[in-house]
């Protein structure tokens, strides 16, 4: 029996039972108690089960609603995310009208764009003073600072980007689902995104592998609608859906 076969098998009595051990397990499968416990790990690891002690439970919630502020968020895997930003700002040439996103991943590209006489537009308070203290154009939307993404949200945000037509817009996001797309937990953000990607020549969507198979409360776009810059694919699945670029082994878009 495949991983694939044993991990359906495993998740269906999980979600069944709520909680199920290892040797229960291992005998509906009419496998050893290791090549379940392995499979109980990889599942736990794709956010699919939680592992626990002797056995197996339900993921907690299959829908992320909260949020980090951008402090606590910018030392979450802090050593990828400058892997990510470096390979993404090499993708920015001298005559783009560049979209950028708020968000922690965004602010890390910063440092490593190299491209004079681009022009900038964002949503991000950081953002924005981080490119004029390196000499570039920026505008910043209107609208309402949301204190805990230091985020600029509301109507008079969405209106603002409408009237741009963006050569290259980069996003971050809170999950990646193959069913519900590009996902975050907040409607006002989630309203700017999809308007930036609507008006954007190419999209991108920053996000190391551990944002993929999350679920956040908010759809702003399909899977498709963007090329997505990651570390690593947990799911060979994904790249049949769009583009992925990842940073081991490439060295620019």
């Amino acid at each position: 029996m495949m991983f694939e076969e044993r991990a359906a098998k495993i998740l269906k009595i999980v979600n069944s039972r709520r909680t199920a051990s290892i040797a229960d397990l291992a005998a509906a499968l009419g496998t050893s108690e290791s090549t379940v416990r392995r499979d109980v790990i990889e599942l736990d690891r794709r956010g699919q089960l939680t592992r626990v002690r002797g056995g197996a439970a339900g993921a907690a919630n299959p829908v992320v609603t909260g949020e980090y502020d951008v402090q606590t968020k910018a030392g979450i895997h802090a050593d990828l995310k400058q892997r990510i930003a470096k390979y993404a700002a090499a993708a920015i040439r001298s005559d783009d009208l560049v979209y950028l996103d708020a968000g922690t991943t965004t602010l890390t590209m910063i440092p490593y764009i190299e491209a004079p006489g681009a022009v900038f537009v964002t949503n991000g308070f950081s953002h924005a003073k981080a490119l004029t203290q390196r000499g570039y154009v920026v505008y910043i939307t209107g609208g309402r600072l949301k204190l805990t993404t230091e985020a600029i949200v509301g109507d008079s945000a969405v209106r603002s980007i409408e009237r741009y037509n963006f050569t290259k817009c980069f996003m971050g996001t809170n999950g990646i689902d193959e069913a519900r797309g590009f996902t975050t937990p907040d409607i006002d953000e989630a309203l700017i995104k999809e308007a930036a990607m609507q008006h954007a020549y190419i999209s991108y969507v920053l996000a190391d592998s551990s944002k993929f198979r999350r679920v956040s409360s908010v759809t702003f776009a399909k899977i498709g609608s963007a090329c997505i810059i990651t570390d690593t694919v947990p799911d060979e699945r994904y790249k049949k859906l769009t583009v992925i670029k990842t940073v081991e082994g490439e060295n620019s878009l």
